[in-house]
């Protein structure tokens, strides 16, 4: 019998990097490759999964920065639809609690690029995006449990920052990027197809992302789902004023706390956004939420830091960040 959350627990992280990925992948769950590729499919067409392949570190490869915008609630569905057509941006959410209340994640190949991005987009709407680029990450795993296990604390994955900052991309490697972003193809052997779409030998497209993994330019490869048709619709992010001397103690140990599915620093933009340290918490029910934000008063000692908590509404975007693509315009 078919085990969805058995599937989805084992299929989005560490995703065979192999030539018939789906087939290494359903062997160990006791499936066919047919199998493997016609629940994907099913899933896909759905918009339960977003997409197979890669999530890649923030700032290694290029740019990216959370950005935000005031909007009158009676104009949010247009401007969303705005911010919407850029393909640089990558994921857009409405979010309760505060005066800044739409919050985009846009990327582009280099910083001057996404500057640029940003910029046509303030000229689009008349306002100028609060820029928050990250400065240091604590925990990154979007990967979501099928199975709603949290478990106690834990450690966040090692970051592979340094080493992978000082990679440099040729011009193969972009290509590369371009056609992996949109996700591997639902065929048998789909890196085969990155490889022709790219230009680049089917033996150098496989070692080249098994060495991106292995090193953590590219921090998670697998299945991508949208979190809400599997549950997760109870969601907030929250974001704290914390002394610069004491922040990256605090939101170490903030990472640790098991309902985080993110947490890192990024830049405050006195006096709009005070706030430096950002956690994100996933929730399949309003008891679950508030567990969570327990957890970081209890745990991690946060009831004493000023800070803010914005629930999630409306997800208007979500898809992979499209590094590959410079262009500033829609």
């Amino acid at each position: 019998m078919f085990d969805e959350k058995r599937f989805y627990d084992c299929i989005q992280h560490d995703f065979p990097i192999v030539a018939r990925p789906y087939r290494s992948a359903g062997a160990s769950m006791d499936l066919s490759e047919q199998a493997v590729l016609n629940v994907l499919a099913r899933d896909v067409g759905a918009g339960r999964v977003s997409r197979i392949g890669a999530v890649f570190a923030p700032n290694v490869i290029g740019a990216s920065t959370l950005a935000a915008l005031s909007v009158p609630p009676h104009a949010l569905v247009e401007v969303a639809q705005c911010v919407n057509a850029y393909g640089a941006v990558s994921h857009n959410y409405a979010r309760q609690g505060h005066a800044y209340n739409l919050w985009f994640v846009a990327g582009a190949r280099n910083r001057g690029a996404l500057d640029a991005v940003l910029q046509s987009i303030a000229n689009d709407v008349g306002q100028v995006p609060l820029d928050l680029p990250m400065e240091r990450e604590y925990h990154i795993d979007l990967g979501f449990s099928m199975s709603g296990a949290r478990g106690g604390p834990r450690k966040s994955r090692r970051s592979s920052m340094a080493s992978a900052a000082s990679a440099e991309l040729t011009d193969d490697d972009w290509r590369l990027v371009a056609a992996i972003e949109s996700g591997l193809p639902l065929t048998p052997q789909p890196f085969h197809a990155l490889a022709r779409c790219c230009g680049v030998p089917l033996h150098r497209v496989l070692a080249r992302i098994a060495q991106w993994h292995a090193t953590g330019v590219i921090r998670r490869f697998g299945v991508i789902l949208h979190h809400r048709p599997f549950g997760y619709r109870h969601n907030a992010m929250c974001a704290w004023d914390v002394a610069d001397n004491r922040v990256d103690a605090i939101g170490t140990r903030l990472a640790r706390v098991a309902p985080v599915s993110l947490c890192y620093r990024r830049t405050r933009r006195e006096p709009f956004w005070p706030y430096n340290l950002f956690a994100m918490v996933h929730a399949r029910s309003e008891d679950e939420l508030q567990s969570a934000l327990a957890h970081f008063d209890c745990q991690a000692g946060m009831a004493s830091m000023p800070g803010v908590v914005l629930r999630s509404s409306t997800c208007f975007k979500q898809c992979g960040t499209r590094y590959s693509s410079g262009a500033a315009h829609p």
